[in-house]
């Protein structure tokens, strides 16, 4: 009984103190994507990233103060519309941007 109650505690333990090492990874993720032809839209750190649908680098297009949030390309691709929560006020206030050319793969 004594190594029953005693192996609990150590997997107990061992459990917890995995759990508690999982939180402290990295905790921004790619939110909120869109995609145009091969071209692929997102918020990551409270930004608007560009890059390809087919992998690589993706460049940042906003570092305004305050979110970008929930980028959407227009119909035809040349514009890409967010919402903007500035650090001022709570409110979300649309914007658009032009869409900047993506690098090709060298």
């Amino acid at each position: 009984m004594y190594r029953v109650v005693k192996w609990l505690a150590i997997s107990l333990l061992c459990s917890v103190s995995l759990g508690s090492a999982q939180e402290m990874t990295e905790g921004r993720l790619m939110r909120f994507p869109d995609i145009y032809k091969d071209k692929i839209v997102f918020a990551y750190g409270g930004d608007l990233w560009l890059g390809s649908a087919y992998g690589g680098m993706a460049q940042r297009i906003t570092s305004h103060p305050g979110l970008e949030l929930f980028p959407k390309f227009s119909p035809d691709g040349k514009w890409i519309a967010f919402s903007q929560e500035s650090r001022l006020s709570d409110k979300h206030v649309p914007d658009v941007v032009e869409t900047p050319t993506v690098p090709s793969r060298g």
